[in-house]
């Protein structure tokens, strides 16, 4: 059996914004994601609310994806697949972070896996580095408007440019979520089910491949 670990923020955690609650696993795209590749392949959800790549909320300091990730690496050894997702908290105003740095921030993490499962489990796995979806352009009506302004919608549009080329230069198979899902009109941040279903369907493909299923 192979360990598909998905590390991200809340469009892993499934975070609904209709009610501000948690999608179901037949909803969610992790869910959706173990039911398509069967019981070959275990797929771990390490979605968590607010999290970031490298950087430190003053309020919530425990949601940097950084000083979890070790943790996580270790708990669930050996992982063959990691699927990472992060960035958009990263544009919260309070950080003051380009699409490049945020970009940077998860090339951090991605050379934190290589290194750390290299040492633990003695391989790499293969790593799937995902550019966030797009802000909506109704963030200025959210409930999360002021946590993130109107300037997140252009630097979320620049993420695909640095992410493609962090995965370029670190080896890893980039995505951009962009291409294929946007955020919901409800709230202009986290992912409808449809979205869901879709950006579950692209990883399906994309582990299909690299696995030559």
């Amino acid at each position: 059996m192979k360990t598909v670990l998905c590390y991200g923020d809340s469009n892993t955690y499934g975070f609904n914004p209709v009610s501000g609650m948690r999608y179901p696993d037949t909803v969610r795209w992790t869910g959706l994601l173990q039911n398509m590749l069967g019981s070959d392949y275990k797929v771990i959800e390490e979605g968590c609310n607010g999290r970031t790549t490298v950087f430190d909320d003053v309020i919530e300091p425990w949601k940097s994806g950084l000083p979890y990730l070790k943790p996580c690496l270790n708990t669930h050894k050996p992982v063959d697949i990691v699927v990472l997702m992060l960035g958009s908290n990263d544009l919260k105003e309070c950080f003051h972070a380009s699409a490049e740095e945020i970009a940077d921030g998860a090339g951090q993490l991605v050379d934190v896996i290589k290194e750390f499962t290299e040492l633990k489990q003695g391989f790499v796995p293969t790593i799937i580095l995902i550019s966030p979806p797009e802000i909506g352009e109704g963030i200025t009506t959210s409930a999360f408007y002021g946590n993130f302004l109107e300037n997140a919608i252009d630097r979320s549009r620049e993420f695909p440019k640095y992410y493609k080329k962090i995965a370029d230069d670190k080896g890893c198979i980039f995505v951009n979520a962009a291409e294929h899902v946007e955020a919901s009109k409800e709230d202009s941040l986290h992912l409808s089910p449809e979205a869901h279903k879709k950006l579950a369907k692209v990883l399906y493909g994309v582990i299909s491949e690299v696995d030559g299923r």
